[in-house]
């Protein structure tokens, strides 16, 4: 079972829709969390969201409790959330993207998908992660072609996962193979 913590987003729905074509889903606001539920989950999923990670502090409490214990995946405001509960600084951005396709790049850095493959994805963010970001397990394995802006993280040895773009966009090519490799890595 897939537990998605809702942060109020006008997409959230449409990840719920996405996840629900490999598993059973469950999604509840991120103040309205049934334990039992999530303790019983296999996997949480982190939505995206307004705002930044540290308006979100029960949704960190849950990222700290789950880690090394279930999958977790978070997309753009829980892709944030999980670099900045790993020491990561989130920061505004130059340029805002909403509803702004991007071509991307994997690297050598990731363990699922192909190196050097190059697709589009779609965006809505304003907060990026601010680099250099050191992690001793977590990697970023994607970044926008054209700035370099990390925008995918893999740790595969306590299964966490992350996008910064929105596989569920209509904007971005396929989106349900990057969550089908996803669960099933």
């Amino acid at each position: 079972m897939i537990y998605i913590i809702d942060h109020q987003d006008s997409f959230t729905w449409n990840v719920v829709h996405q996840f629900s074509k490999f598993d059973k889903v469950i999604c509840s606001n991120y103040y309205e969390i049934n334990n039992n539920l999530l303790d019983k989950s296999d996997v949480i999923v982190f939505s995206p969201g307004p705002g930044s990670p540290k308006d979100y502090p029960l949704s960190s409490k849950i990222y700290n409790k789950y880690k090394h214990k279930k999958k977790i995946i978070g997309i753009c405001l829980g892709y944030q959330m999980i670099l900045h509960n790993e020491g990561g600084k989130i920061v505004q951005q130059k340029r805002i993207y909403h509803g702004f396709q991007s071509e991307i790049k994997i690297n050598k850095e990731s363990k699922i998908f192909k190196k050097n493959q190059c697709f589009k994805v779609g965006r809505y963010h304003s907060l990026k992660l601010m680099e250099p970001f050191k992690s001793n397990s977590i990697r970023i394995t994607m970044r926008c072609s054209k700035t370099k802006i990390p925008m995918g993280l893999e740790d595969n040895e306590n299964k966490i996962y992350g996008f910064q773009f929105h596989p569920e966009s209509f904007l971005t090519e396929n989106g349900d193979i990057l969550i089908k490799k996803i669960l099933s890595a």
